[in-house]
């Protein structure tokens, strides 16, 4: 069953109070491939693979519905620099 994105993003946004999202969904319109780019201050400490852990276990009915999912996770302070360069 293909993933709505509206209710994608708004489970996203439920989950983790977001300075930035950005949703693409990879699977052509079918709704079974995701990659998304987070920016939260909740990652502030916190190595990839804790932020990803984080983020999936937050996601976990979702993720289980895709094919394919993959995250870029940043603090807002690591998105300026990046945006910058």
């Amino acid at each position: 069953m293909p993933i709505d994105v509206a209710q994608f993003e708004a489970a996203l946004r439920a989950a983790i109070p977001l300075t930035a999202l950005e949703i693409e969904d990879q699977s052509s319109g079918c709704g079974e491939s995701f990659a998304v780019v987070l920016v939260s201050e909740v990652f502030e400490g916190k190595g990839t693979l804790a932020r990803h852990r984080m983020v999936n276990q937050l996601l976990k009915p979702w993720i289980a519905q895709m094919h394919a999912f993959s995250q870029k996770t940043y603090t807002p302070q690591q998105y300026e620099k990046l945006k910058d360069s």
